[in-house]
């Protein structure tokens, strides 16, 4: 069992930058790739950018360019910084591992004010 915990919504203004964490526990070391998830109001959820422990990175096309993840292996803390936000990034963001991922966050919201 793995424990994801998201840290770091709220909101943001259009243009700014939003920055998420996760803290990772539990059978971490069957862990390959971490990911980032989100989901909108009536929405599906979404695929964001994804990390393996290679360092191979993968973005979604409409957040590739101005997102940036990291993986602090020492302290197990999975993180998402994007720039230039826009309402359209509004959603509640999920911190996953697997791909399809098996493990999922409680989610943290994200409000991107127009």
């Amino acid at each position: 069992q793995v424990q994801l915990v998201e840290s770091g919504g709220g909101l943001v203004q259009t243009g700014g930058s939003l920055r998420l964490s996760c803290a990772a526990s539990g059978s971490i070391f069957s862990i390959n790739v971490m990911g980032w998830y989100r989901q909108a109001p009536g929405k599906q959820r979404e695929f964001v950018a994804s990390i393996t422990n290679g360092g191979r990175l993968t973005f979604a096309d409409s957040v590739r360019g101005r997102t940036i993840i990291s993986k602090d292996r020492k302290n197990n803390i999975l993180s998402l910084q994007m720039n230039d936000v826009r309402p359209e990034d509004s959603a509640v963001y999920y911190c996953t591992t697997g791909e399809p991922p098996f493990s999922w966050g409680q989610g943290t919201q994200v409000t991107v004010s127009s």
